[in-house]
């Protein structure tokens, strides 16, 4: 992609579909849409979809695919228990299996229109530290630029609970921004986000919605109604959260129908979330970090200062939790609890303990030594909560 010649702004659902405002699009699939009941792969949708994908490339689009489907497909293979998800061995067993499976399917479905598609497998872990990420969007970038469909899922085979995203909404996100989308496509079972539990009458479809607040969020119904998938609602707005800090548009569609690409872009009918602000490639990062080393409360004074773009002093700080080091991705909580900011942290958990609530003429002492300015310097934080 030639960042030199700036895209036209993204406006409204088909938009998405034209290279001079949307030049590189992520579309991620679930496991619902990509295996059908009996565990087998829709393979007539999935044509389809592998069409609409070629159809995009031909007019001048890159395309990044992010597809679940790996435990599904394993659990019918090895005929598992509750789509091989009973317990964690299940789980990855099935994963190892479905996903040569999960990448052939692809390679096969793309491969008919002549285009080449490349598998790039991660954890939570590959995305979160800064050089895997740095390495990750290397990678990306190299496959596009070459011409190839790159498919990415989560690394099931080898992910536990505390290395996984567990759901691929938000993994679509943060491929996004390591990929430097424009925007990503979430193919859902549902069209888009309502304004309440959309089986409840007179829910209405939000077509719309330019930044995620906390009244979006109250809106979001978190289940997933499938029983194959892990996201619902909730993960797909914190999706949209994790796009927005990077300037990247995310739609929610509904996936159900043959050629579900051109039933939502064309013809307008899902959601879409605009971003209200383009962070820096680091603090984009920052930003989408979905795992934190510790956390640190603070007063309502040294909330506000941070919300005027003022450093975490300690003498702000109430409480200290976790067994962080210095240069850990920790978040700032404020008195009522709300999370308003993740950063570096310039201190180890235990010097943060001890210097708490203390003046910085008082620091010296307490550490043996002359203090940073700040524990957290603004320039490695970002604002999460617009609240002040």
């Amino acid at each position: 992609m030639d960042n030199s010649q700036p895209l036209d702004k993204i406006t409204n659902l088909h938009d998405l579909t034209l290279p001079r405002t949307c030049k590189r699009i992520v579309i991620k699939v679930g496991s619902a849409l990509l295996v059908g009941p009996d565990g087998q792969p829709r393979r007539e949708w999935l044509a389809s979809l592998a069409g609409e994908i070629s159809a995009a490339v031909i007019r001048g689009q890159e395309v990044i695919v992010v597809s679940s489907g790996a435990i599904a497909l394993g659990a019918s293979r090895l005929q598992l228990e509750k789509g091989g998800r009973a317990n964690l061995a299940d789980a990855q067993a099935a994963a190892s299996v479905g996903q040569i499976e999960l990448s052939a399917l692809w390679a096969d479905l793309l491969g008919g229109h002549g285009l080449t598609t490349g598998q790039l497998l991660v954890t939570l872990e590959d995305l979160e530290g800064r050089r895997r990420y740095l390495n990750a969007s290397a990678t990306l970038k190299r496959l596009v630029d070459r011409g190839v469909v790159p498919v990415v899922n989560e690394n099931d085979s080898v992910a536990t609970h505390e290395i996984r995203f567990g759901d691929n909404d938000r993994l679509a996100a943060r491929v996004a921004q390591a990929g430097k989308a424009d925007a990503v496509v979430l193919l859902s079972d549902i069209d888009g986000l309502y304004d309440r539990n959309p089986k409840d009458p007179g829910a209405k479809m939000i077509p719309m919605v330019h930044g995620v607040t906390k009244e979006i969020h109250d809106m979001a119904d978190g289940g997933s109604g499938s029983g194959l998938g892990s996201g619902g609602m909730t993960s797909k707005l914190q999706a949209a959260e994790i796009a927005e800090r990077a300037g990247i548009a995310l739609a929610i569609v509904n996936g159900q129908y043959t050629a579900p690409l051109a039933r939502a872009l064309q013809g307008g009918i899902g959601t879409l979330f605009l971003p209200r602000r383009r962070d820096s490639g680091r603090k984009a990062w920052l930003g989408g970090r979905l795992r934190m080393r510790g956390t640190l409360v603070v007063d309502a004074g040294a909330a506000k200062a941070m919300h005027d773009g003022n450093s975490l002093l300690a003498k702000g700080i109430t409480d200290v939790t976790g067994n962080f080091s210095r240069g850990d991705v920790v978040e700032v909580r404020g008195p009522d609890g709300e999370q308003i900011a993740k950063g570096l942290a310039e201190y180890d958990a235990s010097e943060v303990f001890a210097i708490m609530g203390r003046h910085s003429d008082d620091q010296e002492r307490l550490l043996g030594y002359a203090p940073r300015s700040a524990v957290i310097h603004r320039d490695q934080m970002v604002i999460v909560s617009m609240r002040r």
